[in-house]
């Protein structure tokens, strides 16, 4: 479990395909990091197969590649990082689970004033969970919905300190993100579901 929180971005040392999947060597600020921990990349809960002061590797597995944008990164790259929750830790995000929903593609990017708003083109089943003020992670961050500004299209306002301490600073128009929706709305819509399948027959 995380918070949308990201607390340091780390940079890919080094891709490697072996046996347990994509393997990828991170550089960060962790200190104390240890085997079988989990930790978000952009969002995407991994798990800690080795580690060092400083540095980690964790390996992504085909069902994880095919779900993700993992395949697509590139030595150097800079990848939000936030480790899991402890019990007794802030909540100042919201709970994200670090499993990603969909990999959505940005629309549009704009400077509004003190902050910069970034529009997100979302898959139909995604956008059904997504309300106006709620909460979504992209790229693991822990946001809040700005606006709806189309169906399927969901708007975000990025401080500048979101700008300055993640990866977030750096999209643009035509990238891939991974977008994790709300997990209480995930669950109230699945409890929901044959209700609204009675009140449709």
């Amino acid at each position: 479990m995380f918070t949308g929180l990201i607390d340091d971005v780390g940079r890919i040392e080094r891709i490697d395909t072996t046996p347990a999947g994509l393997e990828l060597a991170i550089v960060c600020r962790y200190q104390d990091l240890v085997s079988g921990e989990s930790i978000a990349l952009n969002g995407a809960c991994l798990t800690v197969r080795e580690c060092a002061p400083g540095s980690f590797v964790v390996a992504a597995i085909g069902t994880t590649l095919e779900r993700t944008t993992i395949g697509s990164w590139r030595k150097g790259a800079a990848i939000n990082l936030e480790r899991a929750l402890r019990l007794g830790d802030r909540l100042g995000g919201h709970f994200v689970q670090g499993h990603v929903d969909a990999v959505a593609t940005v629309q549009q990017v704009r400077d509004a004033g003190d902050a910069r708003l970034v529009e997100i083109g979302l898959p139909a089943a995604l956008a059904e969970l997504v309300v106006l003020h709620g909460s979504i992670a992209v790229e693991g961050v822990s946001l809040t919905v700005n606006a709806i500004p189309a169906p399927g299209v969901v708007q975000l306002s990025l401080i500048d300190y979101t700008l300055r301490h993640t990866n977030l600073g750096a999209v643009a128009a035509g990238a891939r993100v991974h977008v994790e929706a709300d997990m209480i709305a995930k669950h109230l819509q699945r409890l929901a579901a044959p209700y609204g399948a009675g009140v449709m027959s």
